[in-house]
This record gives structure tokens, C-alpha cells and sequence, in this order.
């Protein structure tokens, strides 16, 4: 399933004929081939992918030497892509077409500490005459003497974001070739510059399909 890695540049929007296309853009590769797997050696058959830059001297020993067997130094980021054989020793965003669908991975924007009011939109307590105090709380939590504990899974305040989200059935606008530029239609997931995996979708929509 063929894929490429690259960083979220930010949202704008294109003209298609008459009508504005809201997109993301997204700087994908060139990414470098850092190992391929087979059934025989590994058990699968995959391919390694590096991507992005980074000083050598940040990079600790064994993956500095694991980047030297290929001929490579310096890459920040180490993905994986099953069942995907490209041709040379580097995979650009022309693999991908304009109207392709396609799954985007990223990483959600962290947010702290958050109460259940923005966290899991509960709608608070009573803003009327009396409610000391009680305006975004979460209310009861627990039960009786059975089972007298909290459930797991209980909508909560805590930790929010920071959280691996895969959108699906995204469309490819346009690919800009020559400046490495992918345009999606709709959001990623993540912030600008954070990495983003973009693979073949595997739930492709059929038109009219119910």
C-alpha cells in the first residue's frame, strides 16, 4: 500500500471552476528508502521510509549506523509501509493523482489539562440564582455501596490531545510536484509542522453506495 511522509504546512483555499475548495498543504518528501524487508529475512514484506533532515550529532549511535548501511545520515523521522515496492531509492508525492482518496495520520493538537466542559462538551450545571460554585462542574461520578467505585471509561476532566488520529477518504486537489506540495481537501489532524502519513486509502466511498 503505497504512502509518503511529510509536514502539515497549514489551510488555505484553491478556485475549481466557480467555486472555492477549502485544502490542507502538505510539504510531502522526497522520502529516502532506508531498508526493505522480505518474507525471508523479516517475516513481511515492508519498506522503511526516512524523512526530514536533522544533524547527525543529534542522532544517537545505532541509528546513526542503521541510516549508514543505506548510504544515509541525518533523518528525523523512520516509517514503515507494508506491501509497497517503489521504484528507486525515493518516493516523491507524485505517486498520488489528483481526485485519488487517500487516509491522513497525524498527531492532535495537545491542550493540557481540561475540564469536562471542553473536554467532552458537557453542557455545566445551572447558571441560575443559587448555584454557588457549580457552574462547570461535572457532577456525580460514582455509585452507591455497589458497586461503590468509578467506571472505567468515565467522561472526565484530564488530559486532551496529543492523540494519533487517522481522517479517511480525503481527496487529492492537486499535486504540486516540482515543490514537493500535496493539496487535500478538508482538515488533518496536528499542527503546522508536525509529521503527517499519507497512505492509499483502504475504505474507498462508492458514489450512491449506501
Amino acid at each position: 500500500m503505497k504512502g509518503i511522509l511529510g509536514t502539515k504546512i497549514g489551510m488555505t483555499q484553491i478556485w475549481k471552476g466557480d467555486r472555492a475548495v477549502p485544502v490542507t498543504v502538505v510539504l510531502a518528501g522526497p522520502c529516502h528508502i532506508v531498508q526493505r524487508k522480505t518474507a525471508a529475512t523479516d517475516g513481511y514484506e515492508a519498506i522503511q521510509v526516512g524523512f526530514s533532515p536533522k544533524k547527525e550529532s543529534r542522532i544517537n549511535k545505532p541509528l546513526t549506523g542503521h541510516l549508514k548501511k543505506a548510504g544515509l545520515s541525518g533523518l528525523r523521522y523512520l516509517r514503515e509501509f507494508r506491501d509497497f515496492t517503489p521504484q528507486g531509492d525515493t518516493i516523491s508525492v507524485d505517486i498520488f493523482a489528483e481526485g485519488e482518496k487517500i487516509d491522513a495520520t497525524g498527531t492532535s493538537k495537545g491542550r493540557g489539562h481540561q475540564g469536562v466542559m471542553r473536554r467532552w462538551n458537557f453542557k455545566g450545571g445551572p447558571a441560575s440564582h443559587g448555584a454557588k460554585k457549580w457552574h462547570r462542574r461535572p457532577g456525580s461520578i460514582g455509585q452507591r455501596k455497589t458497586p461503590g467505585r468509578v467506571y472505567k471509561g468515565k467522561r472526565m476532566s484530564g488530559h486532551w490531545g496529543t492523540d494519533r488520529i487517522t481522517v479517511q477518504n480525503l481527496e487529492v486537489v492537486e499535486v504540486r510536484a516540482s515543490e514537493n506540495l500535496i493539496l487535500i481537501k478538508g482538515a488533518i489532524p496536528g499542527m503546522t509542522g508536525g509529521l503527517v502519513v499519507l497512505r492509499q486509502a483502504v475504505k474507498v466511498q462508492v458514489k450512491g453506495a449506501k
